[in-house]
């Protein structure tokens, strides 16, 4: 049995359930939904897009600090963007 791939607005409820908590995080600088990167080539997956001002190993963090890789069956993407700014 193989299960749905998600959909956008699955996508989107998971975000907006989510979004706080992911915000908390160190480094998270913003939390959207597009589609995956995976080897530098996008792909057409649905994701969670968690934006960090920088990557760091999974060794330099605590548990509680990690990214998951999915949330409630939403795949997550975490891309590193530098600090962002409003632009007027």
């Amino acid at each position: 049995m193989t299960s749905d791939p998600p959909t956008f607005e699955k996508a989107k409820a998971v975000k907006r359930a989510h979004e706080q908590s992911l915000l908390a995080k160190p480094n998270v600088v913003g939390v959207g939904i597009g589609f995956r990167v995976q080897k530098k080539r996008h792909t057409n997956v649905i994701a969670i897009i968690v934006m960090v001002s920088h990557k760091l190993p999974a060794n330099q963090l605590k548990p509680a600090e990690l990214i998951p890789t999915e949330i409630d069956g939403i795949p997550v993407d975490v891309q590193e963007t530098g600090e962002l700014q409003a632009q007027i």
